[in-house]
């Protein structure tokens, strides 16, 4: 497994993905290539895999593999550089969402709580918006409401408004400053939770996640052929929700239409009816496995 980032769930998620080792798939989390390694070695000659990845480090992974192109973009542009490169419909989609374990360990990418970091966030560092930009330009209003529906803080108004104070002394520019802002204002119990939804809904924020996440899933129901596979991990309530919605009923709100016969009107048909997790060893041999949740649906040839 490769140190960049320990696949999760690797084999329950390539299982659910490949139904033709001759047929094309695309990885559109690529990181650390362990789920993209895997895939390959179940494709026969035939196949080909895409990987999509916009942060720059994940260029250093790209296996020597003539089955295998990358596209170097974020994975919300999947559609039209598929179409471009002649690899579309494909025959299933993987995406494993949120921050590798690379990305969290190096301490000036400013994913983590644990090093004194510029407060970053960013998964492509082209990007204009950081995390800093966030806390230092954002109204408290504002700020509020990334806190409370990215990462469901419970003090998410005193957060803000402490923000908003600190930032008229000295800009917030660094972690640890942010850390110490939290603290003013939850007791020592409850800081470390507080802290981590913190930092989760800056770090959404910042990269659009749940925007692009909802834009990969519209892009499914035509990116994806009928018999196809539609395979995601993810790591909190807000993105299993909108997979859990969209798999069940075609849409983000999670309400199903019935035709003329009663039967679901949807573009896909969940594989599996309970979400899958890591089994206890996997928890045991790695920690950042624990929150993932692995749902798989089938592209339906009717009812779209």
């Amino acid at each position: 497994m490769s140190k960049y980032h320990t696949p999760v769930l690797l084999c329950e998620s390539v299982d659910g993905l490949i139904s033709d080792k001759s047929g094309v798939y695309v990885d559109v989390t690529f990181g650390g290539g362990g789920h993209s390694r895997e895939v390959l070695k179940r494709l026969n000659e035939s196949g080909v895999l895409v990987g999509f990845d916009q942060d720059k480090d994940a260029k250093l992974n790209i296996p020597n593999d003539e089955r295998f192109e990358f596209v170097d973009q974020n994975f919300r542009y999947a559609k039209n550089f598929l179409r471009m490169m002649n690899r579309y419909p494909v025959d299933g989609v993987l995406a494993d969402l949120g921050v590798s374990s690379h990305q969290f360990d190096v301490p000036e990418r400013g994913f983590s709580l644990r090093v004194d970091a510029a407060l970053d966030m960013r998964m492509n560092d082209s990007d204009p918006l950081a995390a800093k930009q966030v806390v230092n330009e954002y109204s408290v209003k504002d700020l509020t409401t990334v806190l409370k529906e990215f990462g469901e803080v419970k003090h998410a108004y005193r957060i803000a408004n402490e923000i908003h104070a600190q930032r008229q002394v000295s800009k917030i520019e660094t972690t640890f400053h942010m850390l110490e802002i939290i603290k003013r204002v939850v007791s020592d119990k409850a800081f470390k939770k507080e802290a981590v939804l913190v930092f989760q809904a800056l770090r959404i924020e910042v990269n659009q996640e749940i925007e692009v996440l909802r834009q990969l899933l519209s892009q499914a129901k035509d990116l994806i052929k009928p018999g196809g596979r539609l395979v995601v991990i993810s790591y909190h309530s807000l993105e299993d929700r909108l997979v859990k919605n969209f798999m069940r009923s075609g849409n983000f709100d999670g309400i199903q239409e019935k035709d003329f016969y009663g039967n679901i009107k949807r573009p896909f048909n969940p594989i599996n009816r309970k979400v899958l997790v890591p089994s206890e060893d996997e928890q045991k041999e790695n920690t950042r496995s624990r929150s993932a949740k692995l749902r798989i649906a089938e592209r339906s040839t009717e009812n779209d």
